[in-house]
């Protein structure tokens, strides 16, 4: 039987460790007894994108992405998006995107270096604030994974992005008719009831963790700004 081999770990926080594993040809990124994500179970974040592009008519878009992970969100993106739209990521750690360019350079392609991409190393949160300010332009979409959904395990600091405050920095940072889409990992009524206190026109998805239709449930919510 095969037996997960750790590659590399890195920490974020103070007591904050993730951990990479690879299980025979898969990646995992471990937070405790959390897997965080994996190679295996990818459609859901996957369909982030997918369905907030989907949902927005606009090849072109200039889109804020909250967490590069294993980069699944960010190519489903990029596989759909023209060739003039922007696609903003924020990655809280360096070491993700080290792993990203080492051990899964063969998963990350030639992604990173798309003239697209402006990938920056903060916490996705400056970046709204940016928005807010007049620092930088708006966005079309902005896609938060950054977590394991809103009740936040890996930093207690992104319980203020979908806090009332935080979602309402994120509704502002949205042009008209702009979309802001959550995943999580489970049903969450009490954040749902601080998304509806926003104003904004919400949906709520269901899919799976695998394009199989196996695998977890998981939930998208998908917010547009009337």
């Amino acid at each position: 039987m095969l037996q997960r081999e750790l590659i590399d770990s890195t920490q974020i926080e103070d007591g904050v460790c993730l951990e990479l594993y690879r299980h025979g040809t898969d990646f995992m990124i471990v937070l405790g007894r959390n897997e965080l994500m994996s190679t295996r179970m990818r459609f859901s974040e996957e369909q982030l994108a997918q369905l907030t592009i989907d949902r927005l008519g606009k090849e072109h878009a200039r889109m804020l992405i909250g967490g590069y992970g294993m980069g699944f969100t960010y190519r489903a993106a990029a596989a759909r998006l023209g060739e003039k739209a922007q696609i903003v990521v924020a990655e809280i750690s360096d070491a993700i995107i080290d792993w990203a360019k080492g051990p899964m350079a063969e998963l990350t392609g030639e992604g990173l270096s798309d003239p697209r991409l402006d990938l920056k190393i903060c916490d996705v949160a400056a970046l709204i604030d940016d928005a807010n300010d007049g620092t930088c332009a708006k966005f079309d979409a902005i896609l938060l994974d950054v977590d394991n959904g809103p009740d936040g395990i890996v930093r207690d600091a992104n319980n203020r992005i979908y806090s009332r405050t935080g979602l309402a920095k994120a509704r502002d940072a949205l042009k008209p008719g702009g979309i802001l889409a959550v995943w999580s990992a489970g049903p969450d009524p009490a954040f749902v009831k601080r998304l509806r206190d926003t104003g904004l026109e919400i949906v709520e998805w269901n899919v799976r963790s695998r394009p199989n239709k196996k695998g977890a449930h998981h939930i998208i919510w998908f917010a547009r700004k009337s």
